[in-house]
């Protein structure tokens, strides 16, 4: 601005601030009193400017603006103004008494003269009226041919215009960059991950026996036409066709895999998709509460702005799960989101980073988030678009030289630009409603035992911000950094764990160099070993080897600990190998073995009669345990 640029775009990743810088430029502005006349005509010497600026914040959504209109609260109250359709209706004008303005481009693009004609309410406002244009998520908006808002830009051309996106150019947003120019500065989601301002993350990548599906005569087609011989494929399901019963499968799998009480988003294909999948994740909660899932889209209303603005409250755990189509792809603040759920395929790489953003944002205790994805979305990753070169893929220029089209006049509402609801229909899936043409989903019923025999696989794969696969152990590196060099080797660690006393040791040294117990237990979850011994944690991040779970180690091992020992011996270590496998290491700690002992026998009197003297029921506890870790195959 200082430079007199009237065109200015800052590119910056989801979760790095594009509100708060742009309340910044804003706060500065107001506080010297900026203002396009001076700013034009200049200053005379020895007087002060005239007035404060005028602010407009745009955005597409009404959540997007609400949340920019809280973030602004440090500004005078009587400056702040959230411009309201209805308050438009009711006063029969538009507001113009303060300094920073809020809205939609929907409200702009709504409104109608005195004889009822359509007329946008931006023309109510003289073209000079704001001094600053703020135009959020401008890829979809802005410069952008299929949102047509670009006749708004233009009538408001004397303003400076400040364009924020999450999206490097590519060729689906070639307009934009044509529109505002290079970018006058660039945040990467790779540096904001690097850097410590973004959350880093890992993926499971599932798949089941029916990501795909042909029709056989033992199904029941319970409505539609079937297409016999057709493979239905991934972007058909809950558009063309639809199985119950694969997406109850795909609800277990994520539900028994996530903590239940960590904020989830689910990304379903159509709004009665995220209905059904809500009704599906509620029957299995462990959550008694009624609004433990809740769905949020268009359709919802306010009853949904209600669900999402507590969800994004840090404080609040109901509700806990979102499902949604379209609607929270992009721009929602929520920042303790720990899992993302997709179970639609994602078509564009602009939407997939918008989509992997609603994780990236920072929260105490918040290492690392999880991406659950049914759709083979993790391919994306190797896309060079996912961190590549900003050059732009139409022209191949940097800047880019393409020339921004004209709009059209909008194919449903004939408006240029266009005042149509962008949202998808909420049965069809489609922008433009197809609901009247001739219905092509199919709804089938699995024969008997087809659902039951529907079976999974899943990888976890650890993704570099460049979008290249790294090792658990180089993921965990990037979160916590090395762990403590406190054993050479894994005989040593083995030695060191296979005692009361020296594991004890050991762990009070991890707590020390701050790996508590809170730290290591997240440690697990991240390498999805949160049922396994921290031996095999330990051992993995340091030393690869893969680990096994509590009751596979007491399995592999039992018959060659209890061969060794006398029956009334091997009951009470077959309980203690219980109590192990339930509850982690804290049950072979000599200091709780009394505990045990209280617990197996009520008694230390009935436990000398079974087992001896309390010097050997010791020596026989902490004995055993070096075969619990003895080396050798328990794969």
């Amino acid at each position: 601005i200082a430079q007199r640029k009237d065109r200015i775009l800052l590119t910056l990743a989801t979760g790095t601030g594009k509100t708060s810088v742009a309340f910044e430029v804003a706060w500065k502005l107001f506080h010297s009193r900026w203002n396009l006349t001076d700013w034009r005509d200049g200053v005379p010497a020895g007087e002060e400017p005239k007035r404060r600026p005028r602010v407009l914040f745009l955005a597409d959504r009404n959540i997007l603006a609400n949340q920019a209109f809280n973030a602004f609260s440090a500004f005078p109250e009587d400056a702040l103004v959230r411009i309201d359709p209805q308050i438009i209706r009711k006063k029969g004008q538009v507001p113009k008494n303060g300094s920073i303005f809020f809205t939609i481009f929907q409200t702009f693009m709504s409104g109608s003269d005195e004889d009822g004609t359509p007329k946008p309410s931006f023309g109510d406002y003289p073209p000079d009226f704001f001094d600053l244009i703020v135009i959020d998520e401008c890829h979809r908006g802005g410069a952008n041919d299929e949102s047509n808002w670009r006749d708004l830009l233009e009538y408001f051309a004397p303003a400076v215009q400040l364009g924020l996106t999450a999206t490097p150019r590519r060729k689906h947003n070639a307009d934009t960059y044509a529109y505002f120019g290079k970018p006058v500065y660039e945040y990467s989601l790779k540096e904001g991950i690097n850097d410590g301002y973004l959350t880093p993350f890992k993926v499971k990548q599932i798949s089941t026996t029916l990501d795909d599906y042909i029709y056989t005569s033992d199904d029941t087609v319970v409505e539609g036409d079937i297409e016999a011989g057709r493979r239905y494929e991934e972007d058909d399901f809950n558009k063309v066709i639809e199985i119950k019963a694969r997406e109850q499968k795909r609800v277990e799998l994520f539900m028994d895999m996530i903590d239940q009480s960590q904020k989830t988003l689910v990304f379903c294909a159509t709004q009665v998709h995220a209905l059904a999948v809500r009704d599906l994740i509620n029957q299995i909660k462990d959550s008694t509460h009624t609004d433990y899932c809740v769905r949020v889209t268009a359709n919802d209303g306010e009853i949904g702005e209600k669900h999402l603005r507590t969800f994004q409250d840090n404080e609040k755990t109901i509700p806990t799960i979102l499902t949604t189509s379209q609607k929270l792809s992009t721009g929602v603040d929520a920042r303790n989101i720990r899992n993302i759920v997709l179970m639609r395929p994602i078509n564009s790489m602009i939407e997939f980073k918008q989509i992997i953003g609603r994780g990236t944002r920072i929260f105490d205790g918040k290492d690392f988030f999880t991406v659950y994805d049914f759709v083979k979305a993790y391919m994306r990753f190797s896309d060079p678009d996912w961190d590549g070169p900003a050059i732009c893929e139409t022209c191949q220029q940097d800047p880019c030289e393409c020339q921004a089209k004209t709009p059209k006049p909008c194919v449903t509402c004939g408006q240029s630009p266009c005042t149509c609801e962008r949202d998808r229909c909420p049965d069809c899936g489609c922008i433009t409603c197809r609901c009247g043409e001739p219905s092509k989903k199919v709804k089938v019923e699995l024969a008997k035992g087809k659902a039951m025999a529907i079976d999974h696989m899943m990888m976890t794969s650890y993704w570099h911000p460049d979008g290249s696969p790294i090792s658990s152990a180089e993921f965990l590196k990037q979160i916590y950094g090395d762990l403590p060099a406190l054993f050479k080797d894994e005989a040593q660690l083995r030695k060191l764990w296979s005692h009361p006393e020296t594991r004890r040791k050991l762990l009070e040294q991890l707590q020390d160099q701050g790996y508590g117990e809170k730290q290591l237990a997240e440690l697990a979850t991240a390498i999805n070993a949160k049922h396994s011994d921290l031996y095999d944690v330990l051992a993995q991040i340091s030393f690869q080897t893969p680990a096994v779970t509590r009751e596979h180690r007491a399995k592999a091992h039992t018959h060659r600990i209890l061969s060794i020992y006398p029956d009334k011996q091997q009951q009470f270590l077959e309980f203690v190998l219980e109590q192990y496998v339930k509850s982690g290491i804290g049950a072979l700690d000599d200091q709780l073995l009394p505990e045990l002992i209280e617990l197996k026998y009520e008694t230390p009197h009935d436990a000398k009669d079974q087992l001896g003297e309390m010097k050997e029921i010791r020596d026989l506890f902490i004995g055993f345990q070096k075969y619990l870790y003895k080396s050798g195959n328990v794969a």
